[in-house]
């Protein structure tokens, strides 16, 4: 089953870097000279809004290239390594980083003036998702890390 299911996974996060890719190019500019266009007040969040669209989506497509490498290591049975750490400690970096631009992002909106209850509650509840999350990887490093050296003082025994 693990094979199917590794494959499986990969294939389902290439198809989510495609969708990924082209709402970075159709979407998020598309939505932002929309939203312009009907608050000409906020129009000049435009650039900044699209930017902060695309950073994010970039540092989601990160880590799922780091999950889809972490995979190809199961596959390969070669995740109780060192290499396997680079990856996961980019996952983590990608979460502090996306929950920076958050709050980054809401600052700015409210600056601007454009901040309603909606826009705060998605905003704190984006940052304690991705706080969440690198801490929850956070955890998951340990354990393979653990499991790295149990694996090792098994290999010294045999």
């Amino acid at each position: 089953m693990q094979p199917v299911a590794t494959v499986l996974l990969r294939a389902m996060i290439a198809v989510l870097i495609a969708l990924l890719l082209f709402a970075q190019v159709f979407m998020i500019p598309g939505v932002a000279a929309d939203t312009a266009a009907r608050n000409p007040e906020l129009a000049y969040l435009e650039v900044p809004g699209v930017i902060g669209g695309v950073l994010f989506l970039v540092l989601i497509e990160v880590v799922l290239v780091c999950v889809f490498v972490l995979l190809s290591l199961v596959r390969a049975d070669r995740i109780f390594s060192t290499h396997a750490f680079r990856y996961v400690d980019i996952i983590i970096g990608m979460m502090l980083a996306s929950a920076v631009l958050l709050v980054a992002s809401f600052v700015v909106l409210l600056v601007a003036g454009a901040v309603n209850p909606s826009i705060l509650i998605l905003g704190v509840l984006g940052v304690v998702v991705s706080l969440s999350l690198a801490l929850l990887v956070g955890v998951m490093r340990g354990l393979l890390h653990k499991a790295l050296q149990l694996e090792q003082d098994l290999s010294e025994v045999v």
